[in-house]
């Protein structure tokens, strides 16, 4: 694509590299077919093609976003699949948060988006907000259909039909256990994000990795003071800074372990926090304080399928139990992670199926399924369509926003594929299994490595 920004325009860093990516697209439209919302909508300017010209002529001529562009960009999911179809590589997810970022600095939205954009950004990444701010929704909610039928309110709708009626596995909270004892010889050392809306939603995933982990001679350490949220909420906000912060506490917390007694992973079970922390010594990499030490937790950042992929697992015998895997976007797209969990769970002796469609997002995508309701519960149909027509047993999934948004559409029960796998491997049955009696027998232990 051709582009045309001055010399001034190039001084700055972060245009000059939306230069670079804007000049790699070449106009193909491979993107189209792959991107949810060009798929569900059929609107060109709700396609990454579309989205790529509107944030070109805004940054080129250097003006305010209009609500035009801000409306598409709105739209994307950042599910990154055109990432994943681009034959040209074009840098998408770069390109779109610098737009965001943009728009969060030129734009001014309406009230009502304003403030529900604030109350997001300061409740979900904080825990203690959170936990409270869950147990007036569950008060609140049979004011949901109420507020869908005004448009402005219909984001806190979305938010009150999301909220569980109890907390996955446990009706109060639990915090973050200290590590386990492992058993055995020692085979690494790593931590664990804690995160910010996953402990308080389901503490049981980090719970269930401990336990696995311990079982195969890794030591856990336990969370350092001041790391908390992974800044992926806000960073898709546009609020940079914000965002910044939170990698910046983070890397802080953590850099002190890495150059203490050392750390093999920072092993992350949410794969949308993954992503992010993957990408710290990109977002640092202006910051002279932070950039080496950014870019070494980056390298360091792996999802727990990755890791446990590198132990020596043993194969088990079928347990007669058909698993539906769904790859989360950021897994599959923003990382590349697509074999690695389903290799797992099939030595693990049980049966996986691939719904159609899976490189489809199912419409959560952080806070996509609040701000945008109306596609993502689109989305979040054709997902459950797609899945319940394999008639598997139970789905799993390694991000918890996609839990919790097909949750709402099946009654297929939904866990974390690392909760199967902690089961597989001598764990406690995960909660909302028993409706599965016949089908759950382990087998023994065969002498194979994955």
């Amino acid at each position: 694509m051709q582009t045309s920004f001055t010399p001034e325009q190039l001084e700055d860093p972060q245009v000059a590299e939306s230069e670079k990516i804007l000049r790699r697209c070449v106009h193909c439209g491979f993107c189209t077919a792959t991107c949810p919302t060009y798929v569900t909508l059929g609107n060109e300017l709700d396609s990454p093609r579309g989205r790529i010209y509107l944030i070109k002529e805004m940054l080129e001529n250097g003006r305010p976003a209009d609500e035009e562009t801000v409306t598409h960009i709105d739209r994307c999911l950042s599910c990154l699949a055109c990432v994943t179809t681009c034959p040209s590589g074009v840098d998408y997810m770069h390109l779109v948060d610098h737009a965001r970022v943009h728009i969060e600095n030129t734009y001014r939205r309406p009230l009502s988006e304003r403030l529900i954009r604030s109350l997001l950004a300061n409740i979900l990444p904080y825990p203690a907000r959170f936990r409270v701010a869950l147990q007036l929704a569950r008060l609140g909610r049979p004011l949901a259909a109420v507020f869908a039928k005004v448009p402005a309110l219909a984001p806190l709708a979305a938010m009150l039909r999301l909220a569980p009626a109890k907390q996955r596995g446990s009706s109060t909270f639990h915090p973050e256990p200290e590590p386990g004892s492992r058993t055995g010889p020692k085979t690494g050392r790593v931590a664990i994000l804690t995160g910010c809306a996953q402990s308080v939603l389901d503490p049981g995933i980090n719970a269930a990795t401990r336990r696995l982990l311990a079982r195969f001679g890794v030591d856990v350490v336990a969370p350092p003071s001041g790391e908390g949220c992974c800044g992926a909420l806000v960073h898709h906000m546009g609020r940079e800074e914000e965002a910044l912060g939170f990698a910046r506490r983070n890397i802080d917390a953590w850099i002190g372990e890495i150059d203490g007694a050392g750390l093999d992973a920072i092993l992350v079970t949410t794969s949308g926090c993954g992503t992010t922390l993957k990408d710290y010594g990109h977002m640092l990499r202006l910051d002279p304080l932070y950039a080496d030490k950014a870019a070494r937790v980056s390298a360091l950042a792996k999802d727990i399928t990755e890791y446990l992929s590198t132990l020596d697992l043993p194969v088990l015998e079928s347990r007669r139990l058909s698993v539906a895997y769904h790859s989360a976007c950021s897994l599959q797209h923003g990382q590349k992670i697509t074999t690695l969990p389903k290799l797992l769970l099939k030595a693990a002796g049980f049966t996986v199926r691939d719904p159609a469609e899976g490189h489809l997002c199912c419409g959560s995508a952080g806070t996509y399924n609040i701000l945008q309701p109306e596609i993502s519960a689109q989305l979040k149909a054709r997902k459950v369509a797609n899945i319940e027509a394999t008639r598997a047993d139970v789905i799993a999934a390694g991000n918890l926003g996609c839990i919790t948004q097909i949750a709402t559409g099946t009654k297929i029960p939904i866990l974390h594929t690392v909760e199967l796998l902690d089961w597989a491997y001598g764990g406690p049955k995960p909660a909302g299994l028993d409706s599965l009696r016949g089908k759950d027998k382990a087998g023994p232990v065969a002498a194979a490595k994955i």
